[in-house]
């Protein structure tokens, strides 16, 4: 009976169940997590003028649309189970796309989900005074996460749609009753804080670093392709509204944000978002965004856990993994190995504290990988010359819009492994134990086929 059901497994597909209303949700789930309730405090203690600070989220706004696009056309261009590992793959080398899911597995995906399962704990404890320690209790969400997505893609989509739904009523709220309940603060009519300099410049790109961060995720989004109905046109529209839907929320919280707590105090708080719900309706409104928060983490993870296994899935097809990994139950049509295996390396992350470090390694490896992937826009546009009668959505303004994007992305890496070397280095040394890695697996792979 097992010896069937395994058989069973490796012959069924990705089942395509996903509408333009799921694949839009996705998006701003994988964006939307516990940053703008949180790292705006961080940009204001960069710079000190209503117009640096909006500034920064627009500018980082532009970068993400910029994104939105690129991706959107390598999303129409390669419709594929994995999204960016696809791209990788075929426009440079499996071993660059290997590289990518390694790190993916091993730090970036596993080590984000854990750090935000603790974060959805412990405003989870406080709320409820759960006698649960924080780590315990982002196990168990994760181990829940993980048993929903292993049901199926329709049942993973549907938990996760409702918990942006709730993020986007958070969001709402929170600008809402900012502008209508709270006091004003006085602010200061200045454009800038400091005369025109290099330090004015290294301070603007320093705030910009949280923003960018703030802003990332809506790459997930094309791991699930293979699942999305009419991909080439679901997806690509997904992202730019999705993205465009984000801007919109996040302008709108930081525009509140300063109204009612001016710059200093913007930069003294630590919780911006309960500060300026408290000032509005007191302790029940902190109460209240505390859950929204909560919420918008657990909707933030719910999205990875529904996404990045379908990476892992695609290296066990390209043979470059497990093989069980690149299976799919034949009834729930889900790749349950490789949403197992990523909810285990979550949770023993979250359990072990080692996930604040692993962030802390893996920042700049991960724009890295969004630099390169944009990258592949050249490669296929040379291969494949551009036919505006297909109805394929292009990057507007390419190449410059495109290059302006890759030189931000090298520029942010620069910036990173200034500020962090050590972490950086450790990052980087991560990245590339992933080829060796690489060389096993399609040395096992061949091995294996001979046989």
């Amino acid at each position: 009976m097992l010896i069937l059901l395994i058989l069973s497994m490796a012959q069924t597909q990705l089942a395509r169940r996903l509408n333009l209303f799921d694949a839009t949700m996705i998006v701003m789930g994988g964006i939307i997590g516990s940053g703008i309730f949180m790292n705006p405090s961080v940009v204001a203690l960069q710079v000190h003028t209503p117009f640096l600070i909006l500034g920064a989220w627009v500018l980082g706004g532009l970068f993400a649309l910029a994104a939105a696009f690129i991706w959107a056309e390598l999303a129409a261009l390669r419709p594929d189970v994995g999204g960016q590992y696809a791209y990788l793959r075929e426009a440079f080398h499996p071993g660059v796309a290997f590289v990518y899911g390694w790190v993916l597995l091993l730090v970036v995906q596993t080590g984000g989900m854990a750090a935000v399962a603790v974060t959805f704990a412990r405003y989870f404890v406080e709320l409820t005074h759960l006698a649960l320690s924080p780590p315990l209790l982002a196990a168990l969400v994760l181990a829940t996460l993980t048993i929903i997505n292993c049901v199926g893609v329709r049942a993973g989509s549907t938990v996760q749609s409702i918990l942006m739904v709730l993020k986007i009523v958070a969001i709402a709220a929170l600008v809402i009753c900012g502008f209508l309940f709270a006091d004003r603060t006085a602010t200061t009519s200045r454009l800038l804080d400091r005369p025109a300099s290099l330090d004015l410049l290294t301070a603007f790109g320093a705030a910009l670093v949280p923003v960018i961060f703030a802003y990332g995720g809506w790459q997930t989004a094309t791991f699930v392709a293979g699942e999305i109905k009419e991909p080439r046109k679901n997806l690509p529209r997904g992202l730019v509204l999705g993205v465009t839907g984000v801007v919109l929320l996040y302008l709108a919280a930081n525009v509140v944000y300063i109204s009612v707590l001016g710059t200093e105090g913007l930069a003294a708080s630590a919780a911006p978002a309960s500060e300026v719900m408290r000032r509005a309706l007191g302790d029940f409104g902190a109460r209240a965004i505390a859950a929204g928060i909560a919420i918008s983490t657990a909707g933030f993870l719910s999205q990875s856990m529904l996404t990045a296994p379908r990476v892992y899935f695609a290296m066990a097809q390209d043979g470059l993994f497990f093989r069980q990994v690149g299976t799919v139950h034949p009834q729930t049509r889900a790749p349950i190995v490789a949403i197992a295996l990523q909810g285990v390396l979550a949770i023993a992350i979250a359990l072990l504290g080692t996930y604040e470090r692993i962030l802390n390694y893996v920042v700049s490896v991960d724009v890295i990988f969004f630099g390169l992937t944009a990258c592949c826009i050249f490669i296929f546009r040379k291969r494949e010359p551009v036919n505006h009668t297909t109805g394929i959505t292009r990057v507007p303004g390419h190449p410059l819009t495109t290059a302006v994007f890759i030189a931000v992305c090298f520029l942010v890496v620069i910036n990173t492994v200034h500020r962090y070397p050590d972490n950086t280095l450790i990052g980087i040394a991560i990245m590339l134990a992933g080829i060796p890695a690489y060389f096993f697996w399609r040395w096992r792979n061949a091995n294996d086929t001979r046989a």
